[in-house]
């Protein structure tokens, strides 16, 4: 009984706690905005704001659930269910503390990587299937950009990977102890990161929802319920690309004096705030220069880190 018991009381946990931090996460990006911009942020419903979240999606969920008369209606539904799915599923092998995963699998980055990788399917079958030509281009954009960025991504980490000598996410944060690999990988790092902000198409890499030229680009089609799972995920992946940064490269929850959860928590809100910032900060390149930033100049720096950090395992190891 113990034995299901366990793993269902871990399942729940994970669940309400990303779900929870991906609603605050509104909030919290709505305030650190108006801080670096100089500009209110979020200050009416509740104390700070803090209810404006909660407005907002009651005020979504009373919307109108329109289906494009045109629209490919099994497609067009199924489609915002495949984001949520598979970008919750990732965090079943994320260690949040030793011992505190839902699963420790031993190719656990190998199935954030395919997870992540099947989320294309989610925008390409949402813009095809609302039959409706800005859908369609920011769907075709979106596909490009997270399949070219997948590469640099999966690439990036393979350092890491190699000083690790594991694909077990607990087994690198344990290889971190004596040093962080965001020094050693500081090149991984970066690659990593700018990929992972094209992979959750987050700005300035929001391309496929350009709304000065997209209108809102895979997702214009959408209201209600279906609008608010492609909304919600976006900050659930948010969350996802942080807590992979703090496994991969800030030693996820090592730290002293604090519980090990508290040091993930911490690490992973600094991310998300770094994030937030950029978003803040810089503009939006145009689509082609996208493209030539990552096959021209992220792809050599991934393959060049990958070769320095080869060649320097295989010299520590003679």
């Amino acid at each position: 009984m113990n034995a299901i018991l366990g793993p269902l009381i871990t399942i729940v946990c994970v669940l309400g706690a990303v779900l929870t931090l991906a609603a605050l996460l509104i909030w919290v990006e709505r305030r650190l905005l108006g801080l670096w911009q100089d500009r209110y942020g979020p200050n009416r419903v509740g104390p700070f704001g803090l209810l404006q979240s909660v407005a907002d999606m009651v005020k979504i969920f009373f919307k109108e659930d329109w289906l494009p008369p045109l629209a490919d209606r099994a497609v067009f539904i199924i489609a915002p269910g495949i984001v949520m799915a598979v970008t919750l599923l990732s965090f079943a092998v994320v260690p949040w503390g030793p011992g505190l995963a839902v699963a420790d699998l031993n190719v656990g980055l190998l199935f954030v990587l395919a997870m992540s990788s099947l989320s294309v399917y989610s925008v390409a079958l949402g813009g095809w299937a609302s039959n409706n030509k800005y859908s369609l281009l920011g769907s075709l954009r979106a596909v490009g950009q997270m399949i070219s960025y997948e590469v640099f991504m999966g690439l990036s980490l393979l350092g890491v990977v190699l000083q690790a000598g594991s694909f077990n996410l607990s087994d690198i944060v344990e290889a971190q102890r004596g040093l962080w690999f965001c020094l050693p990988q500081c090149v991984g790092l970066g690659v990593f990161f700018v990929a992972a902000l094209a992979e959750t198409k987050r700005i300035p890499f929001d391309l496929p929802e350009g709304e000065n030229e997209l209108v809102a680009g895979f997702h214009t089609e959408y209201s209600g319920f279906k609008f608010a799972m492609f909304f919600v995920a976006e900050y659930i992946g948010v969350t996802l690309v942080s807590a992979l940064t703090v496994v991969m490269f800030l030693g996820g929850w090592l730290g002293p004096w604090l519980h090990p959860v508290a040091w993930f928590a911490i690490k992973t809100l600094a991310v998300i705030a770094f994030i937030v910032l950029i978003r803040a900060s810089l503009p939006r390149p145009r689509y082609d220069q996208l493209l030539a930033l990552g096959w021209k100049l992220l792809l050599p720096l991934a393959l060049a880190n990958l070769l320095v950090t080869g060649a320097i395992v295989l010299a520590q190891g003679e």
